[in-house]
């Protein structure tokens, strides 16, 4: 099912943001007076045909959902007849043939900033960014973060969710320094700390944000407190009960549900001697863990879940509407961060700051698109809007092959006064398509990795 949810929730994003973005170049193309022979959604064989219009333009939708393009009356790849020449694309001036191929880009832009919008009126949901555990050693801990303190501001921005707390260190953290943080702890004090970002490619490699900064997230079955106990499990033949608070295993202290987690799984078929509260008083119990193979590994496991508490978990949710004005407003600013961040990334993937494993493929694509799906429509647009984001900025990189290849074209014809010649076209487009074909193949080497672990 949840397989099926990703690759619906892919077909739908990838045609609807392939559509946008040749619809930009069709509407402009159009208003120029170019004829347009074909718009295809997709590549190969076509699985849905229609010719319309008095230019009998051909509308297709194609079975490899992965781009598209409109085809125009040109020359170079066709004969024209003598009365259609007006309207063939070359014999267009160079201004509208860049306002042509800067178009498909441009209606990227402008869709994210709608979804963007609409997004913030529907209502943005996301988690109250609270800390849990705190690994020791840590960036975090060096800052001095400690449990249960929420994140209220990055410097100037405010942080009313994990996602936009992690958006705006790396923000930050792509300037490679220190940045402080508003928090307000448990005892209800607001202070701010200081985390050391001055290592860029700590921050830009691969693995989860959190994970680099040494901190997790506060969920409300963090505590080392049990819940539900299956019967007849390690758990209960040992006589633990729900509501028992895990005090310390061998010894060890346990601060938290995960850490408990991790020392029973990475002791299969051993004996732990368990401390732990009840009704308020210490008691002692020896308990031996069960195995279980995972993915061909021997994990420890007793029978046993934490206790989840409900009205804390009911709090963690937040979910913030705006009206349409506002809504505007900040769409136009989450657009504007998105892509100078994706840029500045961008950067860093070319310097080797960043880590090459940062690229996903269209099966990441795929899983992301379908767990926003599963969260929910202000998830799935917020997901669209930073594809739509992302496709626009690729196609605009100075790219044979690409729009921002054919504007390098133009750029230029502008200064020499006369258009590239067709031998430098054809060289430059054996380029772009070695370049495009080796990110694709690390875009798919890096799905499979992370598919194999």
């Amino acid at each position: 099912m949840t397989f099926l949810i990703s690759v619906l929730a892919f077909v739908v994003a990838i045609g609807v943001l392939v559509t946008v973005h040749e619809f930009g170049h069709y509407w402009v193309a159009r208003r120029c007076g170019v004829k347009v022979l074909r718009f295809s959604v997709g590549f190969g064989r076509p699985l849905w045909r229609r010719v319309a219009g008095k230019d009998r333009t051909e509308y297709v939708i194609a079975a490899i959902p992965l781009g598209g393009y409109v085809k125009m009356l040109d020359e170079r790849e066709d004969p024209v007849a003598d009365k259609d020449l007006p309207r063939a694309f070359n014999r267009q001036n160079v201004w509208r043939r860049i306002a042509i191929v800067i178009a498909g880009p441009t209606a990227n832009f402008l869709f994210a900033i709608a979804a963007f919008t609409l997004m913030f009126i529907v209502g943005v949901s996301g988690v109250k960014p609270l800390v849990g555990e705190v690994m020791p050693g840590s960036l975090a801990e060096q800052a001095g973060f400690e449990r249960q303190d929420e994140i209220l501001r990055v410097e100037d921005k405010s942080t009313p969710t994990w996602e936009l707390v992690a958006l705006n260190l790396l923000e930050k953290g792509l300037d490679a320094r220190e940045v402080d943080v508003l928090v307000r702890t448990a005892g209800g004090q607001e202070v701010w700390r200081t985390l050391d970002l001055t290592d860029r490619r700590q921050l830009l490699a691969d693995g989860s944000l959190l994970d680099k900064l040494g901190m997790e997230v506060w969920r409300p079955w963090s505590e080392p407190v049990f819940g539900e106990v299956l019967a007849d499990g390690a758990a209960e033949r040992a006589g633990v009960q729900p509501g028992d608070r895990i005090l310390s295993v061998n010894g060890e202290s346990i601060s938290s549900w995960q850490a408990w987690v991790e020392h029973v799984r990475a002791r299969p078929d051993e004996t732990l001697d368990v401390r732990l509260e009840r009704n308020g008083s210490p008691i002692t119990l020896t308990l031996r863990t069960e195995v279980r193979d995972e993915g061909g590994e021997r994990i420890g496991q007793i029978g046993a879940w934490p206790r989840m508490d409900e009205e804390a978990a009911e709090a963690m949710q937040r979910q913030v509407r705006y009206g349409p004005f506002t809504a505007i407003a900040l769409g136009l600013e989450r657009t504007w961060d998105m892509s100078v961040l994706t840029l500045r990334v961008m950067w860093r993937l070319i310097t080797g700051e960043a880590a090459a494993s940062n690229i996903a493929g269209p099966v990441s694509i795929a899983e992301y698109a379908g767990v926003s799906a599963v969260i929910g429509f202000s998830a799935f647009l917020s997901f669209l809007a930073i594809v739509s984001l992302s496709l626009g900025i690729i196609n605009l990189l100075p790219i044979p092959i690409l729009d921002g290849g054919h504007l390098l074209y133009y750029l230029v014809e502008i200064i020499k006064g006369s258009p590239v010649s067709q031998t430098v076209e054809a060289i430059g487009q054996r380029i772009g398509l070695v370049m495009i074909a080796m990110l694709m193949s690390l875009a798919f080497y890096n799905d499979f990795m992370r598919i194999l672990g």
